[in-house]
C-alpha cells in the first residue's frame, strides 16, 4: 500500500496531481482505519502513468475517465480513442490553418508599421498601426 507521496514519485508525477485525480475520482483509495490516510494500491501507480500518457496525446481528463470506465467494465476503449485522435486530428489542422492566417496578418502588420510614426492617443485614435492595419484590411 503506498502513500499520496510515494505513489507520486513512483509515477513521477507531482503530489498536488496525485490529490487532485483522487479528488475528481480518477484514482479511488482506500482508507487506513489506524489514521484515517488515503492508501493507494501499487496498479494506482499504473494508473497514473496510463493518464499522464493519455494527458500528454492530448485527451481531456473527462475523456480519460470515460476510457478507464469502459476498460474498468471490460469494453474496449479503443473505438472511441480511434475517434478522438481522428477528431483531435482535423481540430488541430484546423488551428494551424488559423495560426498560419494570423501569423501571415502579423508579418504584413509589422512590415507596413516598420515605416510609421508614433502617435499618441488623441480622443479619436488609440493606436494609428492598430487603426491603419484595420483600414486596410477592411478595404476591397
Amino acid at each position: 500500500m503506498l502513500t499520496a507521496s510515494i505513489l507520486a514519485k513512483r509515477a513521477k508525477v507531482p503530489l498536488f496531481t496525485v490529490r487532485y485525480y483522487t479528488r475528481i475520482g480518477l484514482l479511488k483509495p482506500s482508507r487506513d482505519l489506524r489514521n484515517g490516510y488515503k492508501i493507494y494500491k501499487p496498479a494506482d501507480t499504473e494508473r497514473l502513468r496510463f493518464i499522464s500518457s493519455a494527458k500528454e496525446l492530448g485527451f481531456t481528463l473527462a475523456e480519460i475517465e470515460t476510457i478507464l470506465s469502459h476498460a474498468a467494465h471490460g469494453d474496449s476503449p479503443c473505438p472511441m480513442v480511434r475517434d478522438v485522435v481522428r477528431k483531435r486530428i482535423e481540430e488541430n489542422r484546423e488551428k494551424i490553418r488559423q495560426l498560419e492566417r494570423l501569423q501571415k496578418r502579423l508579418e504584413s502588420a509589422a512590415e507596413t508599421w516598420s515605416s510609421m510614426k508614433n502617435s499618441q492617443p488623441d480622443g479619436h485614435s488609440v493606436c494609428r498601426l492598430i487603426e491603419s492595419f484595420t483600414d486596410t484590411e477592411e478595404s476591397p
